[in-house]
């Protein structure tokens, strides 16, 4: 699967993007914020736009976009096109 680099995607695409992820994996906030390795808050202020992902955590949520195949690929596609 060639993804699209989700660093690329612009406020507020990708804090929609992260909480498509999110609700696609069925995973809440904390759950999802833990498994990227950074808090609760951080994930809230991601998905509000208020900031954007550090490189690194770029890295880990197109990891998770390759793992999740179609899915993946459905969820940057619908926000890439916004």
């Amino acid at each position: 699967m060639v993804v699209n680099k989700p660093l690329l995607i612009s406020q507020p695409q990708i804090g929609n993007l992260i909480r498509g992820i999110r609700l696609e994996t069925g995973l809440t906030q904390e759950q999802f914020a833990s498994q990227l390795g950074v808090t609760c808050s951080t994930m809230n202020r991601w998905e509000r736009g208020r900031s954007k992902p550090s490189p690194l955590a770029i890295q880990k949520i197109e990891q998770l976009l390759e793992q999740m195949g179609e899915k993946g690929e459905d969820l940057l596609a619908k926000y890439l096109a916004n």
